[in-house]
This record gives structure tokens, C-alpha cells and sequence, in this order.
């Protein structure tokens, strides 16, 4: 959503309507309870809804759900999923169903086809990419300030993971093949989710509109079903969550969890950490997965503000922090 396509003031999540007719979100892990269905009209029997968990004294996610409520009262689009790891159920849940632009987010979607293609032997995780076989990209990346002009497709994965390198990720993409990567979408079942294009630095008429959409129902059963090794298999489940875990982007969620945003695959407080960022101009979202001591979420937050000023970009990123600490008070 961008400025000029913002909606009226909407009413908070609890009260929110669903899409009439909205379909219930595919599971691509079998153990997720699968959401309730739309009723006639429209209306969820509890479109955003909350664990009965008490966290130190508290209702749990009290903080942040005041937080998206507010950003959905002033106008921008929110949708949010949590997943407990271990139970399988909905913690907090609101407009998950929302189709979304998030971004870069849609790269997860061409690590998991490269890592499916490194495992059948389709694509070779040595084979060299000059970085000239593509477009030059200035939105993101550290690609185009190193000097050497040639990577490996495994190195070309790293990049992509750890820093949202937007060269990188468009090398990768002329490798691996866009019609490649909708089709494992198709097969693992997620059809709220799509890669559509590349990177560019501008969008003209004839390109999408987006680089990627999803919804944030699928994309919390996404991350819960990497971390449980259900995604096309075990290999390739543990091969992108590796690279994921690389992930330096700890800005939004995960500003809460005082992790190191370099080296924080190996925590000595026991918090084991997985997650993508997306982000365009009025968009921010991030998927991942928290584990602590006392439990484990899977997550996933889309906003879609109006980026008119500092104060309304502070204000969204606020709502994600909030999400963060709720989180690891559920965690930890």
C-alpha cells in the first residue's frame, strides 16, 4: 500500500471484517490447525485472537496488540500471525489471510528452490555468476561495493540471506528461474505467496508492481515448517535455515531480543533465532522464528503505512518492536 491508496481510518483488529468469501490459509506443516473459515458475510468468529498465557502477571502481547490496533485506527494495513511452536496454536492473529506486498521477504522463496535444486543435483553450488550477467542494482547489497566481479551460486545464497544483497538475489534468480520458484510455491503448498519479480531500482508500467506478496498466515507456518525440517526436505529445511540464520537485518522484531546482529547463531542465553526482513517504500515485514528456554514462536508481521514523515516510518517500526519484547516475554 503507498500513500496515495491508503484507507479510512479502520476499526481496530478485534472488530475487523475479513475479505468476503476469504479462503482458509493452506498449511504447509500438517500439525498447524488450519484457520476457521470466512462465515457468510464475511465475518471471523475472532479475526485477531490471543493465548491465554499469562506473562508475568500479564495478558500476553497486551503492548503490541494496542500497538497494531492504533496503526490500523490511523490507516495503515496490518496483518500479523504467532504460532506456538509446541502446541501448534495461534497465539495472536489479525488479517493474516491479507494478501501483501513484504518486500524482499519474497527471497525465501528462491532459497528454498536453490537449496531443493543444490539437493537433486539440478544446479551446482560452485558454478560461477559474473556479476555483469545482470542489471546493476543500488536498492541494497554489499555485492556492488567488492571488487571481486564473479561469485559461486552458494556465495550468491549467502549474500541474499545475510544482508538482502539485491544483486545477489537477482544473479541467484537468473540461475535458479522464476518459474522454477512459483512452481515450488505450488507444491508446498502456498498459494498466498509469490516471488514476482526482481530487484530494480525503478518500476516501470510493464514490470510488477511488487517484488513479492504473502500473506502473513502462510508465512508463520513457512518458518514453523523450516525449523521442523517439512519443507521439500529435511536437507533443504536445515540448508535455508542456516542461511537465514545469517540474516544481520535485526531492526524491527528483532531489536527486542539484544542479539548481536553478527554473530547470533550460537547465543549463550539460549534464544535460537531465524528470520527475513522486507522492506519498500510504506512497507515493512518480517517472518523468523524465537526459541528460549520456556517456548517457541513462529511469527510474521506485514505493515503498510503511509511513509509521509519520520514519525509515521518510527511509529510502524515502534509496533514491531513492541512485538519483539511480547515475544521474548513469552519465550524467555
Amino acid at each position: 500500500m503507498t500513500a496515495a491508496d491508503s484507507p479510512e481510518p479502520q476499526p481496530p483488529l478485534s472488530r475487523r471484517r475479513a475479505a468476503p468469501g476469504a479462503a482458509p490459509i493452506p498449511d504447509a506443516a500438517p500439525e498447524f490447525r488450519r484457520r476457521p473459515p470466512a462465515r457468510a458475510g464475511g465475518r471471523r468468529d475472532a479475526p485477531l485472537r490471543r493465548s491465554r498465557r499469562v506473562v508475568d502477571g500479564r495478558r500476553a502481547f497486551a503492548a503490541s496488540t494496542r500497538a497494531l490496533d492504533e496503526l490500523a485506527a490511523a490507516g495503515a494495513q496490518v496483518s500479523v500471525r504467532v504460532v506456538d511452536l509446541d502446541r501448534g496454536t495461534d497465539i495472536l492473529a489479525g488479517d493474516d489471510h491479507l494478501i501483501l506486498p513484504v518486500g524482499g521477504m519474497g527471497v525465501v522463496a528462491l532459497l528454498i528452490e536453490t537449496a531443493a535444486q543444490f539437493e537433486t543435483g539440478a544446479l551446482d553450488p560452485l558454478a560461477i555468476v559474473e556479476r555483469s550477467s545482470v542489471e546493476p542494482v543500488e536498492v541494497a547489497g554489499l555485492w556492488r561495493h567488492l571488487k571481486a566481479p564473479a561469485l559461486p551460486v552458494c556465495d550468491l545464497a549467502v549474500l541474499t540471506a545475510a544482508t538482502g544483497d539485491a544483486i545477489a538475489a537477482n544473479a541467484l534468480l537468473s540461475r535458479v528461474g522464476l518459474d522454477a520458484v512459483r512452481e515450488r510455491l505450488e507444491r508446498i503448498g502456498l498459494v498466498r505467496t509469490a516471488l514476482l519479480d526482481g530487484f530494480r531500482d525503478r518500476r516501470g508500467p510493464d514490470d510488477a508492481p511488487h517484488v513479492s506478496l504473502a500473506s502473513t498466515g502462510e508465512l508463520a507456518t513457512l518458518f514453523a515448517a523450516l525449523v521442523n525440517a517439512q519443507v521439500v526436505s529435511p536437507a533443504v529445511s536445515a540448508q535455508v535455515s542456516e542461511w537465514l540464520s545469517l540474516n544481520t537485518d535485526l531492526s524491527l522484531v528483532a531489536a527486542a531480543s539484544g542479539l548481536d546482529p553478527f554473530a547470533h547463531d550460537d547465543d549463550r542465553h539460549q534464544l535460537l533465532f531465524v528470520n527475513k526482513t522486507g522492506r519498500a517504500d510504506g512497507v515493512r515485514s518480517e517472518a523468523g522464528v524465537l526459541a528460549g528456554p520456556r517456548a517457541g514462536v513462529a511469527y510474521a508481521l506485514t505493515v503498510c503505512f503511509d511513509d509521509l514523515s519520520i514519525s509515521h516510518r518510527l511509529r510502524a517500526h515502534e509496533a514491531f518492536r513492541l512485538l519483539g519484547v511480547d515475544l521474548m516475554e513469552y519465550i524467555h
